[in-house]
């Protein structure tokens, strides 16, 4: 379209000396001055209801650009808007659908689906797309938007609802997770032990992690053990629930049952040294320390590959920015804690930070998750 406008103005230019006057676009040059354009329009055949100045391309094609929609006149013919298959496709849905069916189209929810099965009913099929307006409650504008809404229907994504008992354990009534105020979230690494503090309004309230010197070091020593989980117990914010990450090691792996040993047993110092003691068998208090499957968490940021987990610590990077970029975030970083961790999970970083994310990233899916197995 540019291009037949731009040599419909070439032309035009060329025969400006011919036919001065009035009616030219251009005013006839004065010796050696290129000729002035003339504030008058270029009558478009593709658009003939747009006056276009010929001054500016742009705007010409700015207004072809913005004509270019079918059927947005009332006084057009619906028919006319549509090829004849279309036609046929919209005709076929309009005549033969049941109300249900057609309360699935934009805008037939309601009555609407219901006049046009009665309005069929007392008149026989639709003829013609035009003869749809007569149906009650739906005019032009309506009747486009339903037929294009037939045309290209909203394919809806089904969602699964997730079971609760598949992330969490043991089982806790949802009613006590949704009342939370706030989780810590722990993971355990080979030598050290981070969390996350998160509360339900997506704020991180603390995020840490603490070197323990004694771990995977001569002979697992139970009191070295006790010794280093004791201290990291003593840093830990308060909070209404403790979610541990349950690791997914193997046991028929036998090359890791080292690491699948030293992981349960500070899992088993954490839960001890977490749960209130002594409380009565039939006391209505859920457990405050929970486990959260690691695979759950690597699902739910598409960071598995087969049965095994990848870093998270590019998703880290994408939430931290989130926090600043975004309106409403994911989750909400305090100032303090992006300058402290703003590059801590570089590419190549030896930082060691894997703990930390996911600490961050099992806080987070514990929420989200929660609120999707509630939906």
């Amino acid at each position: 379209m540019m291009w037949v406008a731009r040599r419909l103005l070439s032309s035009v230019a060329q025969r400006t000396g011919r036919h001065a006057g009035p009616p030219a676009l251009f005013r006839h040059p004065r010796r050696g001055c290129l000729p002035d354009l003339e504030p008058r329009y270029l009558q478009c055949t593709c658009c003939w209801r747009s006056r276009v100045p010929v001054a500016a391309f742009e705007t010409l094609n700015a207004a072809i650009s913005s004509t270019s929609e079918p059927c947005d006149e009332d006084d057009r013919s619906l028919d006319a808007c549509y090829t004849s298959e279309q036609r046929h496709a919209i005709l076929q849905l309009l005549n033969t659908a049941t109300p249900s069916e057609l309360a699935g189209v934009k805008l037939l929810r309601g009555r609407k689906s219901v006049n046009i099965v009665d309005y069929r009913t007392k008149n026989g099929p639709f003829p013609t797309l035009e003869s749809v307006v007569n149906v009650p409650l739906l005019k032009h504008k309506s009747a486009v938007t339903v037929f294009n809404s037939i045309l290209n229907p909203v394919k809806k994504e089904k969602k699964v609802k997730i079971q609760l008992a598949k992330f969490i354990r043991p089982e806790v009534d949802r009613s006590w997770l949704e009342d939370a105020s706030n989780i810590v979230s722990l993971v355990c690494g080979t030598n050290k032990i981070a969390w996350a503090q998160v509360d339900r309004g997506m704020m991180l309230l603390d995020w840490r992690q603490v070197e323990c010197p004694n771990f995977l070091r001569g002979t697992y020593m139970a009191s070295a053990y006790l010794n280093d989980v004791s201290e990291v117990v003593a840093l830990l914010p308060p909070a209404d629930f403790y979610i541990i990450e349950k690791s997914s090691i193997s046991v028929q792996n036998t090359t890791l049952f080292p690491i699948m040993v030293h992981m349960r047993t500070v899992e088993a110092l954490l839960f001890a040294l977490l749960e209130p003691r002594n409380l009565p068998p039939e006391s209505n208090i859920p457990p405050r320390v929970l486990n959260m499957m690691r695979g759950a968490v690597g699902r739910h940021f598409g960071l598995m590959l087969g049965e095994s987990r990848t870093s998270g610590a590019q998703t880290v990077r994408r939430l931290m920015t989130e926090s600043v970029t975004q309106k409403l975030p994911r989750l909400k970083f305090p100032q303090e804690m992006l300058l402290k961790h703003r590059n801590s999970f570089q590419m190549g970083s030896r930082r060691g930070g894997e703990e930390l994310c996911d600490a961050l990233l099992q806080a987070v899916a514990f929420y989200e998750l929660l609120s999707e197995s509630s939906s």
